[in-house]
């Protein structure tokens, strides 16, 4: 059974000694500093140029990732100090003996929620599929006979979260350990504790997608064996509880305004799409308050705000009924996936899925997407091939210089083939389009 006292480590990437909750400095905790350092990085900022729903969207009032992140994170927020108010009172020592405060568990999930889209590529979930195919059916499958099964599925299937993993933790340009942040927010974080291989072994939900590639697996261990997080097989751990409260924000997030984009767009009709709301929250509706507003954008705001506030607490209720089976490992589903309110959520999905999703709009740009992020891996792979075997060319010189990509002689094969990933994936939706358009020789 796993510990709160483990779960909730201090420690940081490159310690040698304890860090200690009752020593904290309340004025700069370090789970707040987690926070910091995730909001001030290059690949956060990046976020504010990559897609959420609607892929190279102009709109101002469209959700990009970053807009996205910083909502799924005060989400996240809420969910974690009301579920450490309620286990500080079933727990004492938590507080009494380790020192720790209801906050302290907000301020784990809104880091690790503010990062849970970090790693993802340009042009949203089709992104991913598309660097995938291209290891899998396009020019990339060459490399499959140099690889190892794993090194070749962390390709094939390549995964934003595991690239997430990868950005926080590793050392690179002099820094140490990444952003170095604490053990217990990189759990938090970590949605799917398992390797590529063996794929999706089971139907739980932790084994969906997997959150760590082969390079970066002894940190990852590292990290889970500090935590306390139990060993399932083949590589597989059991996840941080809190990563299920990062979860329910997300998908509390991308349920509600996902679908409140597609209204603001004109794709979803307001009259009926505020009747969907209504029936998420007919419970808690305040019905003179609601009739006493005339607008329709003043409606959907307040039906918005009382839906997502419905569904926190619709969460926390979730965990806290669970918390047992949780701490054993043996709690296997989405929290929102127990809700009583599944039939309305699905509800909302459907029309999301068939209004947004499908739309012509987003469809077509997620095929462009697929073609300018298959240019830009076969041509940057390519240049690191030429460069390993010592045959590279000019172009290829030209292609790694204006990109400041440097080849890494004394590492695999494998090594450089990820940082390639690695790289394109933090390119936002503008400079992907910008690079294939200097492939294609449109300057």
């Amino acid at each position: 059974m796993m510990q709160w006292e483990r779960l909730l480590s201090l420690r940081r990437q490159g310690d040698t000694g304890k860090r200690i909750r009752l020593e904290q400095d309340e004025t700069r905790l370090g789970f707040e500093v987690d926070y910091d350092r995730i909001i001030f990085s290059s690949a956060f900022r990046s976020l504010q140029d990559k897609t959420q729903v609607i892929p190279l969207s102009k709109t101002s009032f469209v959700h990009t990732r970053l807009t996205h992140s910083l909502e799924v994170s005060v989400v996240g927020r809420s969910l974690g100090r009301a579920v450490g108010k309620a286990l500080l009172e079933k727990h004492p020592q938590l507080q009494d003996t380790h020192g720790y405060r209801f906050n302290d568990f907000g301020a784990i999930v809104a880091a690790a929620a503010l990062a849970h889209d970090i790693g993802n590529p340009p042009f949203g979930h089709s992104g991913e599929k598309a660097m995938g195919d291209y290891f899998k059916n396009g020019n990339g499958q060459r490399f499959q006979s140099q690889l190892s099964e794993k090194e070749y599925q962390d390709l094939v299937d390549f995964e934003g979260n595991a690239n997430g993993f990868k950005i926080l933790t590793e050392s690179k340009n002099g820094l140490t350990g990444g952003l170095r942040l604490s053990y217990a927010t990189l759990g938090a974080f970590i949605k799917y504790p398992k390797e590529s291989l063996p794929k999706k072994p089971t139907s739980q939900i932790s084994d969906k997608k997997f959150g760590v590639f082969q390079e970066d697996v002894p940190f990852f261990r590292e990290v889970a064996e500090e935590l306390g997080l139990l060993e399932q097989g083949d590589g597989r751990y059991s996840r941080h509880p809190l990563a299920f409260l990062v979860e329910a924000a997300d998908d509390i997030c991308y349920t509600i305004i996902d679908f409140e984009d597609g209204i603001n767009l004109g794709w979803i009709e307001e009259e009926f799409a505020l009747e969907y709301l209504v029936k998420l929250v007919k419970h808690n509706i305040n019905t003179t308050k609601y009739t006493a507003l005339t607008r329709s954008s003043d409606r959907l705001a307040y039906l918005r705000s009382l839906a997502i506030n419905t569904l926190i607490q619709e969460a926390v209720d979730i965990f806290l009924a669970n918390e047992d089976q949780i701490m054993k490992g043996n709690f296997h589903e989405a929290l929102m996936d127990r809700s009583k309110y599944r039939a309305q959520i699905d509800d909302i999905l459907k029309i999301s899925v068939e209004k947004i999703y499908r739309s012509r709009e987003v469809v077509d740009k997620e095929i462009a997407g697929y073609s300018i992020l298959n240019s830009i891996l076969d041509t940057f792979t390519q240049a690191v091939e030429r460069d390993i075997s010592g045959n590279i060319r000019h172009y290829d010189r030209l292609i790694l210089d204006q990109a400041d990509f440097q080849v890494s002689h004394q590492r695999s094969l494998y090594h450089n083939l990820i940082q390639t990933c690695n790289f394109v994936a933090q390119l936002t939706d503008g400079n992907s389009l910008q690079i294939y358009q200097k492939i294609q020789g449109k300057v």
